[in-house]
C-alpha cells in the first residue's frame, strides 16, 4: 500500500506538473519570461559596457553626439517599422494554429512592408543628413555620421519586423540566441570602431551589429515556419491588406508620436549653451533607464503573444494574467531602480569624472521608468484588444507634456531639466490610462478585469 504522505505529494506534483507544463498558461509565460531575461540579459549588458568604454574613449562632447545619432535613428526608424513588428506578433499568434496559411501570408506582408518603409526612411535620412546636422542639431560636421546611421536605421527597422515574427511564434529562445550573437559582437564592433576611427568608427560598429541581426532573425523565422508548418506565401500577401489600416496604422501613429517627441525634446536640450556635454550627460544616464525598465520587460514580450493567442473564448485566463502581470511589472520596476537610485553617484562616475554631476538625472529618470514600464504591460492588453486607437491617444497625451515641460525645464536645469520633463510625462501618461482603466475597460465585454 502507498503511504499516504506519498500520494498527497504525488498529487501535488501532477496538479504542478499541469500549472506549469509545456501548454499551461504558467509554463507558457514562464518560459517566455525566462528567456526574454536571458536575452535581454546579454542585449542590455553588452550595450552597457560598450556605452561605457565608448563614453570614456569620446570623452563628453564626442559622447553627446554619438547618442543624438542613436536618437536620430530611433525617430527615423518610428516611420520605418510602420507598426509592423506588433502587427506580426499579434496576428501570427493567433493564426499559427488555427490558420497557418493566414498566419504565412501575413508574415510575407509584414516583411515586404517592411523592407519598403525601411528602404524609404532609409534614403530620407540620407537626403537630409546634411541640413538636419547643419539646421537642427547644431553639428554640420555630423552629417557624415548621419548618412552611415541610415544603415542602421534600415537594418533594425527591418530586424524589429522580425523579432515581432518570433515573438508570435512564441520563439523567446530563438531570440534570446539572436540577442546573444549581437551581444557578442557588440563590444569588439562599437569599441574597435571607436579605437580605430572615433566618432564615426562607433557608428560604423553599429552598422555591423545590426547586420549580424538581420541574418540571426531570418534564420531563425525560417526555423520556426518549418517547425510550425505554416507557409510562407509572397504571391498572396496583400490580399491581407487591410491588416495594415485596422492594426499598423493607429500602431504606427502611436509610436511615431514617442520616438520623435523624445528627439524633438533631446533637440531642445542640445541647442542650449553647452548643449552637447549636457547631452553627454543625459545619454549616459538613459541608458542606466533602459536598464531599469528590462525586468518589466520580460512581461511585454511574451504577454501580447499570449493574450492575442487566448482569444475572445479565454476571457477569464485573460483578465488573471494581466492583473499578475501589472503586479509584478510594477514590484520588478522598484526592485531594479532601487539599488541604482542608491549607487547612482558610483554609476555615473564610471563614465567619466565630467558625468559625475549627472546623478540627480539618472535618479529621475529611473524614477519614471518604474512608472512607464508598469503602463507598458496595459499597453499590451490593450493592442491584443485591437484598441490601438486608444493607445494612440495616450501616446499623445505623453508627448504634448513632454514637449511643453522640456521647452520649460532644459533651458533652465539642462540634462535634468530633460529628465524632469520625461518622469512628468508618464506620470500624466499613467493617470490617463488608469482613468481609462477604471472608468472605460469595464464597459467592454472582453475584458472585465477592473470591474466589481
Amino acid at each position: 500500500m502507498i503511504p499516504t504522505e506519498v500520494k498527497s505529494w504525488s498529487g501535488v506534483a501532477k496538479v504542478t506538473a499541469r500549472q506549469w507544463g509545456t501548454d499551461s498558461l504558467r509554463g507558457r509565460f514562464a518560459r517566455g519570461a525566462v528567456w526574454s531575461l536571458v536575452g535581454t540579459l546579454v542585449s542590455q549588458g553588452a550595450n552597457l559596457v560598450a556605452f561605457v568604454i565608448t563614453a570614456r574613449l569620446l570623452g563628453r562632447a564626442q559622447f553627446g553626439a554619438y547618442g543624438m545619432i542613436q536618437s536620430t535613428v530611433s525617430m527615423f526608424g518610428v516611420f520605418a517599422g510602420v507598426g509592423l513588428g506588433l502587427t506580426a506578433t499579434k496576428y501570427v499568434a493567433e493564426l499559427r494554429a488555427t490558420n497557418p496559411n493566414r498566419a504565412g501570408r501575413i508574415i510575407a506582408l509584414s516583411t515586404a512592408a517592411a523592407l519598403g518603409f525601411s528602404a524609404f526612411a532609409a534614403l530620407a535620412l540620407l537626403a537630409v543628413a546634411p541640413r538636419l546636422a547643419a539646421s537642427t542639431l547644431n553639428a554640420p560636421q555630423l552629417s557624415e555620421e548621419l548618412r552611415i546611421a541610415s544603415g542602421v536605421l534600415f537594418l533594425n527597422a527591418v530586424s524589429g519586423t522580425q523579432a515581432g515574427v518570433l515573438a508570435g511564434f512564441e520563439a523567446f529562445r530563438s531570440i534570446a540566441r539572436v540577442n546573444l550573437g549581437q551581444g557578442i559582437l557588440t563590444v569588439p564592433f562599437a569599441v574597435g570602431g571607436a579605437l580605430l576611427w572615433g566618432l564615426r568608427g562607433a557608428v560604423v560598429g553599429l552598422v555591423a551589429v545590426a547586420v549580424v541581426g538581420w541574418v540571426l532573425n531570418d534564420i531563425a523565422i525560417r526555423a520556426e515556419c518549418r517547425r510550425n508548418r505554416v507557409p510562407v506565401r509572397w504571391d498572396r500577401c496583400w490580399s491581407d491588406g487591410a491588416i495594415l489600416l485596422k492594426f499598423s496604422l493607429p500602431a504606427f501613429l502611436g509610436g511615431a508620436l514617442t520616438s520623435p517627441a523624445m528627439w524633438a525634446a533631446s533637440s531642445i536640450l542640445v541647442n542650449q549653451p553647452h548643449g552637447y556635454a549636457q547631452m553627454g550627460v543625459f545619454s549616459a544616464a538613459n541608458q542606466w533607464r533602459t536598464a531599469v525598465a528590462f525586468l518589466p520587460a520580460l512581461l511585454s514580450r511574451p504577454l501580447l503573444s499570449i493574450l492575442s493567442n487566448l482569444g475572445v473564448g479565454e476571457a477569464a485566463a485573460f483578465r488573471r494574467l494581466l492583473r499578475v502581470s501589472i503586479m509584478i511589472s510594477f514590484a520588478l520596476g522598484v526592485f531594479t531602480a532601487a539599488p541604482l537610485i542608491i549607487g547612482s553617484s558610483w554609476i555615473m562616475k564610471a563614465y567619466g569624472r565630467d558625468f559625475e554631476a549627472g546623478r540627480s538625472t539618472l535618479v529621475v529618470l529611473a524614477l519614471a521608468t518604474v512608472i512607464s514600464s508598469t503602463v507598458a504591460v496595459i499597453g499590451q492588453a490593450i493592442a491584443s484588444l485591437d484598441r490601438m486607437w486608444w493607445g494612440f491617444n495616450f501616446n499623445l497625451i505623453w508627448a504634448l507634456v513632454l514637449l511643453s515641460s522640456a521647452s520649460l525645464l532644459a533651458p533652465r536645469y539642462g540634462a535634468l531639466g530633460l529628465a524632469g520633463a520625461f518622469l512628468l510625462a508618464c506620470s500624466v501618461h499613467a493617470l490617463a490610462v488608469t482613468a481609462y482603466m477604471r472608468f472605460r475597460v469595464p464597459s467592454l465585454d472582453r475584458l472585465q478585469c477592473f470591474g466589481p
